[in-house]
């Protein structure tokens, strides 16, 4: 009964910007961390960024300096800012939450279906 939505994805040539966001819908008390991963053709799905309800937050060494990771617990709402993008960047974007469907109860993972981003040379 989550669901996770991603949007701003698209291409860009490198050194360019983007602002990825996802929102979060359904039966919610409480989302705990949250965090965006990438997937490229015939590779593993990676970490970029995570961020805690209270806003702590963790990078991928790849991405340090270049990508922010922000919420808006009121929208139930994640963000990626990312900037100066190499075509290395290039994968499908993924959002990931930590939900609490009720007080008390136990966390649940959920993805969002991912938005493509394209780095060209």
């Amino acid at each position: 009964q989550v669901q996770l939505v991603e949007s701003g994805g698209g291409s860009v040539q490198a050194g360019g910007s983007l602002r990825l966001s996802c929102v979060a819908s359904g039966t919610i008390f409480r989302i705990n961390d949250m965090g965006w991963y990438r997937q490229a053709p015939g590779k593993r799905r990676e970490l970029v960024a995570e961020i805690t309800s209270d806003g702590s937050t963790n990078y991928a060494d790849s991405v340090k300096g270049r990508f922010t990771i922000s919420r808006e617990n009121a929208k139930k709402m994640v963000y990626l800012q990312m900037k100066n993008l190499s075509p290395d960047d290039s994968a499908r974007y993924y959002c990931r939450a930590g939900v609490i469907a009720g007080e008390g109860s136990n966390e649940f993972f959920y993805w969002g279906q991912g938005t493509q981003v394209t780095v060209s040379s």
